[in-house]
């Protein structure tokens, strides 16, 4: 199983992870960066990963959404990044995916140059002068003041102020080829691990410090409150046209690729 070592990641897995999920096997885990992941997913390497809502139409016909992550509201502010450098975490993140439908609609003439760089990597990058904009992702909405920048645009904002949706973030996907009893229970068993974590905030606490790129307790506490909610469980509803807006919109904007109409459609006919 691949995902992040981002506070949310090793939140919601902790429970699987060690073992204390009744009846379900630990996996193993390779810790990886979202880009990775992604990638992994478009080779089809790997059984279980976390990746990113953008890269969905690529893979759905390997891989099944499992389980999906949304977050909340960030806030927008025009601005002209016209032949600008910004550097972004992966081209099949669903950042740079909100990125491209905001600047279709603000930037036009698009920015100048877009650069991949591992997300941590991103705001330094800024800060340094090596390029002239970032597009930021997990703790780093909280920190990117400690590096002396300051927000141009929030993209989060923008797709709620223009959808009313929240926004697909990262989605839980497992091979289809593993079977529905077997995608079925990998379901219930990230589902119940996510559910311990929240009856039992204190247990992953070590595992998750551990891991977390930013080392401030605070900030991964406020990181996990943000991106690990009610949709993490469940989607719902709400959360299933949320994914179909975006991607919707993506396909129309030709941005990625048409999804057909039971595409998202749980793999074990629940």
């Amino acid at each position: 199983m691949s995902y992040s070592p981002c506070p949310n990641d090793t939140f919601v897995f902790h429970a699987w992870t060690h073992g204390l999920v009744p009846g379900a096997s630990p996996p193993r885990v390779r810790f990886a960066d979202i880009d990775v992941t992604n990638g992994l997913a478009r080779r089809g390497e790997g059984q279980v990963l976390k990746v990113s809502y953008a890269v969905l139409p690529h893979v759905l016909d390997t891989y099944a959404l499992l389980l999906g992550r949304e977050a909340v509201r960030p806030g927008e502010q025009g601005t002209a990044l016209t032949g600008r450098t910004v550097a972004v975490p992966s081209e099949l993140s669903t950042a740079y995916l909100l990125f491209r439908l905001w600047a279709a609609r603000w930037v036009p003439e698009g920015p100048g140059n877009v650069v991949v760089m591992p997300f941590h990597e991103i705001m330094p990058a800024v800060r340094d002068g090596r390029v002239d904009a970032g597009l930021v992702i997990h703790e780093a909405r909280f920190t990117y003041h400690e590096y002396g920048l300051h927000q141009l645009v929030d993209l989060g904002e923008f797709w709620e102020g223009t959808t009313g949706h929240p926004i697909p973030l990262g989605a839980i996907i497992a091979r289809r080829d593993l079977g529905a009893e077997r995608l079925r229970a990998l379901s219930e068993t990230i589902r119940t691990s996510v559910r311990m974590a929240w009856e039992d905030p204190s247990a992953s606490h070590a595992h998750v410090m551990e891991h977390a790129q930013e080392m401030d307790p605070s900030v991964a506490d406020r990181h996990i409150a943000l991106y690990v909610n009610e949709f993490t469980a469940d989607l719902g509803d709400d959360g299933y046209a949320a994914v179909r807006e975006l991607l919707g919109r993506a396909a129309s904007e030709g941005l990625a690729p048409p999804l057909s109409a039971t595409a998202l459609e749980p793999p074990f006919g629940d």
